[in-house]
């Protein structure tokens, strides 16, 4: 899990708790996230972020704190001071109102940033990989499927048909993903389920390079 952050005059507010899933061992590949504003983790979670975040002497700016929890219990990985990656910034504003870039602009400028959450939704990621290392030669969403759910944001591709994409080991998450996208929804159970329900209506396919 991640903890997204923002410290002012040295006082640190976590704004939301980002669920990571992960592909399967022993690469541990970040395939998605979810991102739940009644997430019960991050009244656990935010303690240990803030005082994390204190211990390295930040007292201004946006952190992204990522954590495991072992035996229940949360432990540091790392505190990255900056907005996290993978469109996380943009699930917090699509699942609470906080707006992370504007809060870092504020905060650059002296300004104290406004952190009240102006919605109240459930928002999810899930990053598109083919089956097997290739060619990519198919890159489709089946669109009548798009046009009557709102949920579903436009899916955005990050590679072309004819590039090349290399799955771990040989490959890594900028050579590995051909897109991604994003669904909202109540709670986390129903993104995920929405989620699910995306992937059986896009294609990304592969021809192995001979």
């Amino acid at each position: 899990m991640s903890v997204e952050c923002v410290t002012h005059r040295g006082q640190t507010t976590a704004v939301a708790v980002t669920r990571k899933s992960l592909g399967p061992p022993p690469y541990f590949e970040e395939t998605g996230h979810t991102i739940d504003p009644d997430d019960p983790l991050l009244a656990q979670v935010a303690p240990v972020a803030a005082a994390a975040i204190k211990a390295l002497g930040i007292t201004d700016g946006v952190q992204h704190v990522e954590m495991r929890l072992v035996d229940d219990r949360p432990r540091l990985i790392e505190v990255n001071a900056r907005i996290g990656g993978d469109m996380i910034g943009h699930l917090v504003h699509l699942a609470t109102g906080i707006d992370l870039p504007k809060a870092a602009a504020d905060l650059a400028c002296g300004r104290t940033p406004d952190l009240t959450p102006t919605r109240h939704e459930t928002a999810g990621i899930r990053m598109l990989y083919p089956t097997a290392s290739g060619t990519l030669t198919q890159r489709h969403l089946n669109q009548e499927f798009a046009a009557r759910t709102p949920w579903l944001h436009p899916v955005r591709w990050t590679r072309q048909v004819g590039d090349a994409i290399l799955l771990p080991p040989h490959g890594d998450l900028l050579t590995a993903r051909a897109g991604f996208y994003i669904v909202t929804g109540r709670d986390t159970t129903e993104v995920n389920e929405r989620l699910d329900t995306a992937a059986d209506e896009i294609t990304v396919t592969t021809q192995a390079v001979r």
